[in-house]
């Protein structure tokens, strides 16, 4: 029987910083998929898109998913809404549920992730690193809940011990390195397994192949990298000067937490559509570094 994988999200799913010698990306989810079956043993379709927020996961990419009736859907997203100025949890939220509830309905295994706090990554300052960890403990508070509601394969790549090595990030410390991209895989390889569903082999934890040098690293900062952060200047630059001014101006009047216990409500009331039980969501969505 083949097993047919279809991999939804970002640029992480793409595989941005996993490169391969002919200049294209290869990635986590190209690497789980080599794992699932023997040659010829999977149909893989990697629909993720470099920017790719959770909308776009919603309405360009499950359509395309569910026409491919996958045996294994990846629904990897959330990192790109916590970084614009759109932001909006419920929208998240809704965004999330209709992605996973339709390939569930469709028969497909789902895979989940908690997410990295590009804060932690980028060891950014607490002005700006505490208002991105708040929106990424929401998004994560969502990928909890819909966990547990639709019973994923679901990884917690934020808790996990090895995330935050420097070893396991390309280098603009946003996208994983080959060896972070082997890690999601094998963790989802060996949690595929802990659910009774065959793996043909874990991937290995090691490289490949050899990695960029650094004038490689630096010729690629200078070109795509800048590029990157033009792209976005329009809106990923003013939304987090915004959120450090905010953050100043309430940590200065003592006002912080009232940041923190209006995301909170608003978490819990997206964790209420899906289980009226999750309503109360401490136990869900908690905040490190003091926010709580």
């Amino acid at each position: 029987m083949t097993v047919r994988f279809v991999a939804l999200g970002d640029s992480i799913t793409v595989g941005l910083g996993d490169p391969l010698p002919d200049r294209t990306w290869r990635g986590w989810a190209a690497l789980l998929a080599e794992a699932l079956g023997p040659p010829g043993g999977v149909a893989f379709h990697n629909l993720a898109q470099v920017g790719a927020l959770s909308r776009d996961v919603a309405h360009d990419q499950l359509p395309r998913a569910l026409a491919l009736e996958p045996t294994i859907a990846a629904v990897l997203v959330g990192v790109n809404d916590t970084l614009r100025g759109t932001f909006a949890v419920d929208q998240v939220g809704h965004n999330l549920r209709a992605v996973v509830d339709a390939l569930i309905r469709a028969g497909a295994v789902v895979l989940t992730a908690r997410l990295p706090d590009p804060g932690r990554m980028f060891t950014l300052p607490g002005s700006l690193a505490r208002p991105l960890a708040r929106r990424v403990t929401a998004v994560n508070a969502i990928a909890d809940g819909l966990a547990a509601r639709f019973s994923t394969v679901h990884f917690d790549a934020d808790n996990h011990a090895d995330t935050y090595q420097p070893a396991m990030w390309s280098v603009d410390r946003l996208h994983p390195s080959e060896r972070g991209h082997r890690m999601l895989a094998r963790a989802f390889a060996e949690l595929l397994a802990a659910r009774g569903f065959p793996v043909h082999a874990v991937p290995g934890a090691e490289p490949t192949n050899r990695p960029p040098s650094r004038a490689a690293q630096a010729a690629w900062l200078a070109t795509r990298g800048t590029k990157w952060v033009l792209d976005r200047s329009t809106d990923l630059l003013p939304s987090l000067i915004a959120l450090a001014a905010a953050e100043w101006w309430h940590q200065r009047r003592g006002t912080a937490r009232r940041l923190d216990e209006h995301l909170r409500h608003e978490v819990a009331r997206v964790l209420a559509g899906l289980d009226p039980a999750s309503a109360a969501c401490d136990d869900i969505l908690t905040f490190r570094n003091g926010l709580a």
